[in-house]
Parts: structure tokens; sequence; C-alpha cells
């Protein structure tokens, strides 16, 4: 029933912006903490960022100030708006939903959506 689902993914050249979006259905979104992660081939899966129910938002220092994380309540979706693309930047891009704690912790991925920077 729960279903999250990235999309947005492609091929650009260095330098160069891509915005990823992720829906979630299945979940009273608004409550829910949203984060983007990556993976590189033959790298573990990394944060991105992240924003909180109330708006509050968290970037790793290698897309800080490249990347922004938004958030649309109504349309139960996040958005992740890369600039300054580099090639090291070239991943599959994971959308994480995730509530609570202990009992009550949630924790939903979606499948990914690649992208790939060309240098």
């Amino acid at each position: 029933q729960v279903q999250v689902v990235e999309s947005g993914g492609g091929l650009v050249q260095s330098g160069g912006s891509l915005r990823l979006s992720c829906a979630a259905s299945g979940i009273i979104f608004s409550a829910y903490t949203m984060g983007w992660y990556r993976q590189a081939p033959g790298k573990q899966r990394e944060l991105v960022a992240s924003i909180t129910n109330s708006g509050s938002t968290n970037y790793v220092d290698f897309v800080k100030g490249r990347f922004t994380i938004s958030r649309d309540n109504a349309k139960n979706t996040v958005y992740l708006e890369m600039n300054r693309l580099r090639a090291e930047d070239t991943a599959v891009y994971y959308c994480r939903a995730t509530r609570g704690m202990g009992s009550y912790y949630r924790d939903y991925w979606g499948q990914g959506t690649q992208v790939t920077v060309s240098s």
C-alpha cells in the first residue's frame, strides 16, 4: 500500500542542473521526515539531504550550496533541485520517508532514479 516513487533522473552534462521528484502515497506525508540518498557503483548509500515535517533542512557538506531540498505537502511530494552537477554526483538517487521511533518507527524507501553526469 505504501509507495515511494522517484522520478526526474537522467543524463546531464557537468555544470548542469536536474530536479528530482519523489511522490509518496499510503502514508500521512506531512508527518514524515523525507530524505534523499544516493549510491554510486561500488560505494555505500549515503545521505544527501533531508527535510522534516516542519521544513527544517539538512545537507551533507559535499552538496551544500548546490542542492536544495523542498516539499509540497499538498502534493505528497519532495524535491531535490541539483545545480552545478559534477561527474562524482553520478549515482542512483533514493527517496526515504521516516517517522517516529521504537515501536512507532516507520521507514520506507523508493526504488531509485539514475542520475548520470557526463564530463
